[in-house]
């Protein structure tokens, strides 16, 4: 093949090529949905992001003949060092063309970059953390990611293996169906735990947002610490989180579980807004906003984004009634179909609350590290 180059991204025309090639090198593809652009803008930017004010990344772009045919980012997440006591750099937006040298020369800059940082370890792909867009698609190629999910071609796994990327973790997508979700025993478990351990399952007080998203919060990085790669989030980066989903949420779908008052876990599940994203090809706001407003009848799914409750009640069943109320009013809203993503292969008693509720384990998503 023809002589290409690897530049570090500069300007806000470097940063424009960066986005578009998202676009271009997907254009054929039935099964990418475009996300909005100025999100994808929001995601890298390093003024408005508040992930930055921890971390360091450098974008990388791949030409030839002055046609993009690659691009990666490099990043250190100086949280995640600190709350993992490692030294880990991570690689995410990664995107190339199916030539191993292209993808060999990115790689090489995004391992440099992170060994400069005094890394000893590469990881990814992560859009840029573990609370963002996370894993590489290595199974279930046949229909669309659902909303925040990653979407790749097949040979991705191929380019990351020759380099000598090996698995990490693995995590799971659960597809879970109204038709067959609720069984006579899982109805009659739900029951028993509701009456032994005074769980009270209510939804979001939208009028007392901010105070809701106080107490989320606190929940939420109780009931995720010591999880594998977890890394807490910082109070900014948890409002802009909030803010962002505040306009797309369906406030029946979030879940908070309560004993005696206080909050012991939440389920947040999303509108799969992908179903009428995917029509918009350019990834343009008011064309987003368009087929939001008249595709949204076509939206049968929601993707369980985050379900946890804290240490202390894990064994209560609380996390299997949280998963049951989901499904008992996603099908009040219309909702046939349910993704519960993503899952640590490892973790055993979400995997087994997915397997009890009939899901179906049919995406499989991938990170992986080397040494640098």
């Amino acid at each position: 093949m023809s002589h290409f180059t690897v530049r570090p991204v500069r300007t806000k025309d470097d940063k424009k090529k960066f986005i578009d090639f998202l676009y271009s090198h997907y254009k054929n593809d039935k099964n990418f949905v475009p996300p909005l652009r100025i999100d994808r803008e929001k995601l890298i930017d390093k003024e408005k992001n508040p992930f930055y004010k921890h971390a360091e990344m450098e974008l990388f772009l791949a030409e030839r003949n002055g046609k993009v045919i690659g691009r990666i980012g490099g990043i250190v997440n100086y949280n995640h060092n600190k709350e993992h006591s490692d030294r880990v750099g991570f690689f995410g937006f990664f995107e190339c063309v199916n030539e191993q040298e292209v993808a060999n020369a990115l790689f090489d800059e995004a391992k440099k970059f992170v060994k400069s940082k005094g890394m000893n370890a590469l990881r990814g792909p992560a859009n840029p953390s573990v609370n963002d867009e996370y894993g590489l698609l290595i199974e279930g190629f046949d229909s669309p990611p659902t909303i925040l999910m990653t979407y790749n071609p097949p040979y991705y796994a191929t380019l990351l293996e020759n380099y000598g990327f090996k698995k990490e973790k693995d995590l799971y997508a659960w597809l879970l169906s109204q038709e067959t979700v609720y069984t006579e025993k899982i109805i009659r478990a739900n029951e028993i735990i509701r009456q032994r351990s005074g769980i009270t399952i209510r939804t979001i007080d939208m009028k007392d947002f901010q105070n809701e998203v106080a107490r989320i919060k606190k929940v939420y990085n109780l009931a995720w610490e010591k999880n594998w790669g977890e890394v807490p989030m910082t109070d900014a980066e948890f409002d802009f989180l909030a803010n962002d989903l505040k306009q797309i949420v369906e406030p029946e779908l979030v879940l908070i579980a309560e004993v005696k008052g206080q909050v012991i876990g939440f389920g947040l599940s999303l509108p799969d807004i992908n179903q009428a994203l995917i029509y918009n090809r350019n990834g343009s706001l008011i064309g987003g906003l368009w087929h939001l407003l008249t595709k949204k009848k076509k939206i049968n799914r929601c993707r369980i984004i985050v379900l946890g409750v804290i240490e202390e009640y894990r064994k209560t069943g609380a996390a299997g009634l949280l998963f049951y109320e989901t499904a008992v009013r996603a099908k009040k809203l219309g909702y046939q179909y349910g993704e519960a993503s993503w899952v640590l292969e490892d973790n055993v008693m979400m995997n087994r609350a997915a397997e009890a509720m009939n899901g179906k384990l049919y995406k499989k998503y991938r990170i992986y590290q080397m040494d640098v």
